[in-house]
């Protein structure tokens, strides 16, 4: 099968992929409009605890005080009030039968491995430099995480970025192993954060 650049990425209907879409961007939308109320509470009332505040380690008030947490200049929770409902939209149009041109779903695909590439960063800022775990952000974590595989995947698959046999069978792998590269990425977090804070016994 020969997909150009112009033409939709699958005739099928990835009802999976499209709930899944939909999900994360639920989750991670959830987290972004808890860590901005979290944020301008601590403007409003300096001093006062967040309510995501359980000990030294588990907390976010720390994380979102710091220069990390307002990177761009802005409260980073607000790129995922930006950004989340373009990927629920994605689900959403996918689930009604649109189909998406190959630049959209490059651009998707792009844009999606920055956030992945962002989260290791805030990661390892969180757990070496500020040594908490802030758990609104985890939970972005774990959306964006798992949406950039997927869509890794998912592209790669149905020939987005190439319509060789094996670039096709190399999409066509990553995606029906996304299951186990995101838990296996997570662990890999986990052990890393436990290392460095012991967190299991600090909560």
């Amino acid at each position: 099968m020969r997909v150009s650049d112009t033409s939709e990425v699958s005739a099928r209907k990835p009802i999976a992929v499209s709930v899944l879409f939909i999900l994360v961007a639920a989750l991670g939308l959830l987290a972004a409009f808890a860590l901005t109320l979290e944020k301008i509470h601590a403007l409003t009332n300096p001093g006062e605890a967040a309510s995501c505040d359980f000990s030294v380690i588990v907390q976010c008030g720390k994380n979102l005080a710091s220069w990390q947490g307002s990177l761009l200049g802005f409260p980073n929770p607000l790129l995922g009030l930006m950004g989340w409902p373009v990927v629920a939209a994605t689900g959403v149009g996918i689930l009604a039968g649109a189909r998406f041109a190959n630049w959209y779903w490059r651009a998707f695909d792009i844009v999606a491995s920055i956030g992945f590439l962002f989260t290791v960063w805030l990661f390892a800022e969180s757990v070496f430099v500020l040594g908490t775990l802030c758990p609104w952000c985890m939970v972005t974590w774990i959306a964006t995480i798992t949406l950039t595989i997927v869509v890794k995947g998912y592209t790669i698959k149905n020939g987005v970025w190439g319509t060789r046999p094996w670039i096709l069978a190399v999409g066509a792998k990553t995606l029906s192993w996304s299951p186990t590269i995101i838990i296996g990425i997570l662990l890999i977090e986990a052990l890393i954060a436990q290392v460095r804070l012991d967190w299991i016994h600090n909560l």
